[in-house]
């Protein structure tokens, strides 16, 4: 059944259309399907670039079959019952959606890469400061700025998210060589994120997908035969990561940010992702295997990052005119 959703146009204006599907319920399942992503990683023995190829290839069918039967759009991606396009639609979605794809395998990668040198929570701090990244890149690129409100959420958030990684530094050369592939998943997660928000007025969510998802695996095949790494010859554990990591983060995870992506900001959407590290960071503590124990610093961060997500959140879900003032009274920017 359809949902009726306000939602801010890039000037600021606030329009309403209709969406097949809660955005902000669909957002906060996939935020939860990620959590486990970095804990389940410790688990494979794989290389990294073997772990990221797979867990693209392996939604490709579903993704795919779901983009026939999808047909050219989604309900509410550009169709009659959308009273406006929230931003300029790109003249042609391929070379978009084709640089999402690249920056998506480097992200993957370089995330992965990171897990093996660095503690889960570092790492998956450190790639959610791409909330941090899209907000630049968004602001120059798309003209989108949150609210004053938003704004605030998000730098609670971030505090947050600092705190847990400072609980959980590590201070060696390993560390910091993984902290540093962790800031350019960041770096490249931002950029795929802010891509996405700009194709996906136009284009329908399984199209979009199955298309980056599909370059993304690609660039990582290229990128294992440059470096002779192995895609096949893996134990049945690594191949019940990979099979994880396909079906929660990804398929639903990354699936439903992409969706939530048509209906909020850029910035919304990477803030709300700023739920994996606790999240991660709570299964990492309870995982035996891994049993990685939080510090009170870092539980003091968490409570702070869920505090930000609820503040940005409830304020980049927009209000219906009519109610207060059209652009969110003095929030607005």
């Amino acid at each position: 059944m359809e949902r009726a959703i306000w939602t801010h146009t890039v000037t600021g204006a606030t329009s309403y259309f209709h969406a097949p599907m809660s955005p902000l319920l669909v957002l906060i399942v996939a935020v939860l399907a990620t959590t486990y992503a970095g804990p389940i990683v410790r688990f494979a023995a794989a290389p990294a670039l073997a772990i990221a190829f797979w867990r693209l290839v392996l939604v490709l069918p579903v993704t795919g079959g779901l983009a026939v039967l999808e047909g050219s759009r989604e309900p509410g991606a550009g169709s009659r019952i959308s009273r406006v396009t929230p931003l300029p639609a790109p003249g042609s979605p391929l070379p978009l959606m084709t640089l999402s794809g690249l920056l998506l395998a480097l992200h993957f990668w370089s995330w992965i890469a990171s897990l093996r040198f660095t503690a889960v929570a570092s790492s998956v701090v450190l790639v959610s400061l791409k909330s941090v990244f899209a907000w630049g890149f968004a602001a120059v690129w798309l003209r989108e700025h949150p609210t004053r409100t938003e704004a605030w959420g998000i730098v609670l958030a971030v505090i947050g998210a600092s705190l847990i990684g400072l609980g959980d530094a590590r201070l060696s050369l390993g560390a910091f060589g993984g902290d540093v592939l962790a800031l350019l998943g960041a770096v490249t997660g931002a950029g795929y994120y802010v891509i996405g928000r700009r194709v996906r007025q136009t284009v329908g969510i399984w199209r979009y997908a199955t298309g980056v998802y599909a370059v993304a695996a690609a660039a990582l095949a290229l990128l294992a035969l440059a470096r002779r790494t192995p895609l096949v010859g893996f134990a049945g554990r690594d191949w019940a990561v990979f099979a994880a990591m396909a079906a929660g983060p990804m398929l639903v995870g990354h699936t439903g940010m992409n969706y939530a992506l048509r209906h909020f900001r850029a910035t919304t959407v990477n803030v709300a992702a700023l739920g994996e590290p606790v999240g991660a960071t709570v299964l990492a503590w309870l995982i035996p295997a891994i049993h990685e124990a939080p510090r009170a610093m870092a539980l003091v961060g968490g409570v702070l990052v869920l505090l930000g997500i609820t503040v940005s959140l409830r304020a980049g879900n927009g209000k219906r005119p009519g109610r207060g003032r059209g652009r969110e009274g003095s929030d607005a920017r």
